[in-house]
């Protein structure tokens, strides 16, 4: 990108330390002037690549890619034209005023508070200097009035400034990237040959497709091209498309650095704007370090938007490392709530043994998925196959959502299941953040989290948007201890009662498809492997401690008799080969340790717990 783009996109950011009338008008003429600038450099260049069609740029799915990424950093041609653009945004920002208002301290880096909301201001999307495409596009997705998140992040957005996000799920954090990303190119006539303009980073694979969809959606009348890049997806497709000119990327960490790093053709030394959804989420599972290398492979000279629904040590890290052009802090939560949770989710808790959790659930399903819409979360993705198989097989209809499952299968699933009136999803916590699944009556948590904040998010996909929903946790009388933190993060639980004379009484049915069913049987041994390794993972080893747990009942709830002889690998060095999430695509899964020898066991060994616990 020439110095001239550079000078002007600079001060465009500039002006919004200025009156919003004079910021407008400077915003107005830099546009024009960045846009013809971006004209010049386009006659000047020597690529003589074909512009890609507008419109859908997805990937296709039809075709799986298991490969891995190349671990090895590359030095791309895209990445070595970036530096000088990388001095000249360090000497623009230096040159900025001082910022005005109050300031807020994340580590070493000082950064402006956005103004308070006011409710008694215009709100309207359309007192926003947004082009007619853009707005007719939002007036049609049934929205005028911006949310606290919107109207405070938006406009320091449109302006060009860096905003660093804190707002809970549902609070409409999507159309506050979007838009900005979104007119951002427009204004500039953003063309594929160009190449990419805009990337928003996502956690998972659901998450992205959802944030694809509203894109899609908001693109509807601009020509900019827009596409998706997600693990398990047909890689070749996704890089042929790149290699044409994709205006807007939505994407999971390790896909994108994937095609960074070994995607020949692919154009981002222009990327105007870098955004990261549900910050928090992404290093909480690991992609900590695909994160820096994305951040030392991406030019400097862009606008960053980090939006987050915590603000973490490692988010405050990513902060510092990315956040450049007088950054502001917009955070919309509410603290002088009550509660941790909104007041139409009615939540309570049952406390039932271990052989007759299925028993229980099989009850409740029966009795309310006629008419209801539910969604049943899991500790593993072997649990979830397992008991999906299982309900399937003895007349109980329910979907499955997990990391394991093919990409197409799951893209399939997730939409069938939002587009559906009642069903039931069986799932892992890959659908228990950020993603909107309109009205869900119910959410049961078979196996409890033992974090209040991930409880918080599981049950944020009922009671949305107004509507009342339901919540129902199951305990064993070992863990009710988790009630105290659940009450010490603002989480009010009534107790459930469940006569256990009324439960059906199905165990018998079950031990004889387990026993007799080579398939069933295979699935239910991973399925109970999987759940005793999920349980001792859990960071709470005074509440969830799994060297109490009844091994024979917890093998009855699979269908066994006896405890089946599984590989646990959980030994007595206090070096236990914890579970652990993947990364890839935001899919959750277990990995070992390579050259680790497993023993068969039919009992956990005792050992040091400090060895198996790991970080959130």
């Amino acid at each position: 990108m020439s110095s001239k783009k550079v000078v002007a996109a600079s001060k465009a950011r500039a002006a919004a330390g200025k009156t919003a009338p004079v910021a407008a008008a400077e915003q107005k003429a830099a546009s024009k002037r960045t846009r013809q600038e971006v004209e010049a450099s386009e006659e000047e260049s020597d690529e003589d690549e074909e512009d890609g069609s507008s419109g859908d740029s997805s990937s296709s799915e039809e075709e799986e890619d298991d490969s891995s990424s190349d671990d090895s950093s590359s030095s791309d041609e895209e990445g070595a034209e970036s530096g000088p653009a990388k001095k000249k945004a360090r000497t623009e920002t230096k040159e900025s005023p001082n910022l005005p208002g109050k300031t807020s301290s994340f580590g070493k880096l000082s950064i402006e508070v956005a103004p308070a909301f006011n409710a008694t201001d215009n709100h309207r999307f359309d007192s926003l200097t947004l082009s007619d495409l853009t707005l007719k596009a939002i007036e049609e997705m049934g929205f005028a009035n911006m949310t606290e998140i919107q109207s405070r992040s938006i406009p320091p957005a449109l302006a060009g400034r860096d905003v660093l996000g804190q707002a809970k799920t549902g609070s409409g954090k999507t159309l506050s990237f979007l838009i900005p990303a979104i007119e951002s190119l427009a204004r500039l006539e953003w063309k594929p040959r160009n190449g990419t303009g805009a990337i928003i980073i996502s956690p998972t694979r659901e998450l992205a497709m959802q944030i694809y969809e509203v894109a899609s959606e908001l693109m509807k009348y601009h020509h900019q091209t827009f596409g998706l890049l997600i693990g398990g997806a047909n890689r070749k497709a996704e890089a042929d498309r790149l290699v044409k000119g994709v205006s807007v990327i939505v994407c999971t960490p390790g896909r994108l650095l994937d095609h960074l790093q070994n995607t020949r053709g692919f154009v981002f030394k222009n990327l105007r704007a870098l955004i990261v959804d549900e910050a928090d989420r992404i290093l909480e599972q690991g992609f900590e370090e695909e994160m820096n290398q994305i951040l030392r492979l991406l030019p400097t000279a862009r606008q960053t938007l980090l939006f987050s629904a915590t603000q973490t040590t490692k988010v405050e890290d990513l902060a510092r490392m990315s956040l450049r052009h007088m950054p502001i802090y917009v955070n919309v939560e509410d603290k002088e709530l009550d509660t941790a949770t909104v007041a139409n989710l009615e939540q309570g808790y049952v406390v039932c043994p271990s052989e007759r959790r299925f028993l229980l659930l099989f009850t409740f399903l029966k009795k309310n998925m006629k008419n209801r819409k539910i969604i049943v979360f899991f500790s593993s993705c072997n649990s979830v196959k397992y008991h999906a198989e299982l309900l399937n097989y003895i007349d109980v209809p329910v979907m499955e959502l997990h990391g394991r499952m093919k990409q197409q299968r799951r893209t399939t699933t997730f939409f069938e299941f939002c587009n559906s009136q009642t069903g039931v999803l069986l799932c892992t916590d890959i659908a228990a953040r950020g993603l909107d699944i309109p009205y869900v009556d119910w959410i049961v948590q078979y196996d409890p989290t033992d974090d209040p904040r991930e409880y918080v998010h599981r049950v944020g996909r009922t009671a949305r948007a107004g509507k009342s929903g339901r919540a129902l946790l199951f305990l064993l009388e070992s863990e009710l201890g988790f009630l105290r933190y659940l009450k010490q993060a603002k989480i009010p639980l009534n107790e459930y009662e469940f006569p256990l004379a009324k439960l059906s009484n199905v165990q018998s049915q079950l031990e004889r498809l387990v026993e007799k069913n080579y398939h069933l049987n295979s699935s239910a041994r991973e399925g109970y492997r999987s759940y005793l390794q999920a349980y001792a993972s859990h960071s709470l080893k005074n509440v969830f401690n799994v060297h109490k747990l009844d091994l024979q009942q917890v093998a009855r709830s699979f269908g066994f008799t006896v405890p089946p002889s599984v590989n646990l690998n959980i030994n007595s060095t206090g070096k236990e080969n914890r579970v652990r999430r993947r990364g890839g695509g935001g899919g959750f899964g277990t990995g070992y340790d390579k050259g680790h020898k497993n023993a068969d066991v039919k009992s956990i060994q005792k050992t040091d717990s400090a060895g198996r616990q790991w970080s959130r």
